[in-house]
């Protein structure tokens, strides 16, 4: 696909950009000419995610482990890209973590861990960069879901900390717009080749029905989501901020449907097979 941005001397930071659709991004954004450092809890994933940055084409790639929950540590991780690469233009937080329990069956420990991933470690990463971002004109893109204003059955955790996450984007258009900083969120569709795609359609019936319930009759892919975060990203999307954009396919106009319902009904099935 050729490029259609142009993001040299630019600086572009990628939380849990070694996996997934996160890395996806990363790879976009360095195959767009930016220098472009990631962040993940595994040292071995942010060391083979730099390779791959260097070869699509990145001006310079820089890895670091850390863990979002650990705000100390976030914050050494911000003071060494900022160190190496100087201030960011854009950011993208996109740690996150998630696994189907109902509420029930779920204990404080397990919803906590998911709010410490997704709600606190943004909040972590978001801070630590705060003093690094470029004024104006820095871009920050939150990588949300659609459980943020979708209830959806067995994500209970999921659907209070990606809701917290939005409201963070929101509350900080307007603290931050008036540094010229612009924060946005994007919620990815089901993504073709990622792991949450593979727990929905484990199998070639199930995929074949998840894709006809998506009114553009494809799962995305990585670039789709990619291609969200390099325009909003760019200086095309300069007074867009305070925004959640779907890129979905126009799935989520039709709610949970059915794929909250699966999910609700397996685990139910899950639960009483265990207790029985």
């Amino acid at each position: 696909m050729a490029t259609t941005f142009d993001f040299n001397n630019k600086t572009v930071a990628v939380i849990g950009g070694t996996s997934g659709i996160n890395r996806g991004i990363a790879e976009r954004f360095a195959a767009a000419g930016a220098q472009v450092a990631v962040a993940s809890r595994s040292q071995d994933k942010v060391d083979d995610t730099v390779a791959s940055l260097k070869a699509r084409g990145a001006a310079a790639a820089l890895g670091i482990a850390f863990d979002v929950r650990d705000p100390e540590a976030v914050a050494e991780g911000f003071a060494k890209i900022h160190e190496s690469f100087g201030d960011l233009d854009i950011l993208v937080s996109g740690a996150a973590g998630n696994f189907p329990a109902l509420a029930a069956d779920m204990s404080v420990n397990a919803f906590k861990t998911v709010i410490d991933i997704d709600l606190m470690g943004t909040i972590h990463v978001m801070k630590a960069a705060y003093p690094y971002l470029t004024r104006p004109g820095a871009s920050i893109i939150s990588i949300s879901a659609p459980q943020s204003y979708l209830p959806y059955e067995g994500q209970s955790h999921v659907c209070a900390a990606k809701a917290g996450v939005d409201q963070i984007t929101r509350t900080l258009s307007l603290e931050w717009g008036l540094e010229g900083i612009r924060i946005n969120s994007v919620v990815p569709g089901f993504i073709d080749g990622t792991e949450g795609a593979k727990r929905l359609a484990p199998s070639p019936e199930v995929l074949k029905g998840l894709t006809r319930s998506i009114p553009l009759g494809r799962l995305g892919d990585c670039d789709d989501v990619a291609n969200a975060c390099l325009f909003l990203g760019s200086d095309m999307a300069s007074y867009i901020s305070g925004t959640v954009l779907a890129v979905d396919g126009a799935l989520y106009q039709r709610g949970s449907g059915s794929t909250g319902e699966m999910m609700g009904h397996m685990l139910r099935a899950a639960s009483a097979q265990k207790k029985g």
